[in-house]
């Protein structure tokens, strides 16, 4: 996959993003207790249709509680969450799951059928959907997330990476606009991560928002469309990956590394950004067949 791709693919989500729903934080303020530290303060962002968005910062900024205010599992001290121009602030995370489907960091956690299938029927369930209408959505979710020969395994036992697909398929059955994962790639190998990716591409090529929380920079760079980083509980910054690993920005100051395809790349002449190895790897051949090493 080329630089082509993924100016296609940020095209695509600024023209969703343009023409589709809209999740928003409205000066939104968060702690945990009155007397207590602000958590984030006086934050505003809009989350648009089709986006793939990182979450990033360190560890206590408030990257996670960003989400848990967005699906409801906390409310804010201050400001509004939005949804399409309704207030949705005093929603509980029930209500919510209507358009927003989250990922737990350990998603076992979020499970609690005998069966994946059963687990993955469960929201749609709890929609309405009954008989052969309840079967297609659960039989559609599973052959999405590659999670069929799953179907009569105890989702408790799976692997992580296993658990995470099944835990997505929990939320494409119940036609979820939204998708929040929390640290989806901590503890899997190269294989899950890649795995992983293909099926979040697959997913915001089709409409639905991407937001992970992460810390890993490599996906930061070559599959996210857009990165927000948190500091000091605030929005430090909020742009394309390729903005944020610019010579004008110093991510270092945030806690964040640069990847190495990036570092690699401003080696080069003309410093292009290099979002992984393959697309270095390309643009050193060319330059060398071009004479420019």
């Amino acid at each position: 996959r080329g630089l082509g791709d993924v100016y296609k693919r940020q095209l695509s989500s600024i023209r969703l993003k343009e023409a589709g729903t809209m999740l928003e934080f409205d000066h939104v303020t968060f702690r945990y207790a009155k007397n207590m530290p602000v958590v984030l303060s006086d934050t505003s962002l809009k989350f648009g249709k089709g986006e793939f968005i990182a979450i990033t910062g360190r560890n206590g900024s408030g990257k996670t509680t960003i989400t848990r205010l967005l699906t409801g599992l906390e409310k804010p001290t201050e400001g509004r969450v939005l949804y399409e121009g309704k207030d949705i602030t005093k929603e509980e995370a029930s209500e919510r799951s209507r358009f927003i489907g989250y990922v737990f960091q350990q998603p076992d956690r979020q499970m609690f059928m005998p069966t994946v299938r059963e687990e993955i029927a469960l929201g749609p369930y709890h929609q309405g959907k009954r008989g052969e209408e309840l079967n297609r959505m659960v039989e559609k979710a599973m052959m999405e997330t590659d999670t069929t020969a799953l179907a009569e395994a105890y989702p408790r036992t799976l692997s992580r990476g296993d658990q995470q697909r099944v835990a997505i398929a929990s939320a494409l059955a119940m036609d979820t606009e939204y998708l929040i994962l929390d640290e989806p790639t901590s503890g899997q190998d190269g294989h899950e991560k890649k795995m992983l990716m293909r099926l979040m591409e697959s997913l915001q090529q089709r409409g639905i928002t991407i937001i992970l929380v992460t810390h890993d920079m490599d996906i930061v760079a070559r599959d996210c469309t857009r990165v927000i980083v948190i500091a000091s509980h605030k929005v430090a910054f909020d742009g394309r990956p390729e903005e944020l690993f610019s010579a004008k920005n110093r991510p270092e100051d945030w806690g964040l590394l640069y990847p190495a395809s990036v570092l690699l790349g401003r080696k080069l002449p003309g410093a292009p950004y290099c979002r992984d190895m393959d697309s270095f790897c390309r643009t050193f051949i060319a330059l060398k067949g071009e004479g420019a090493l």
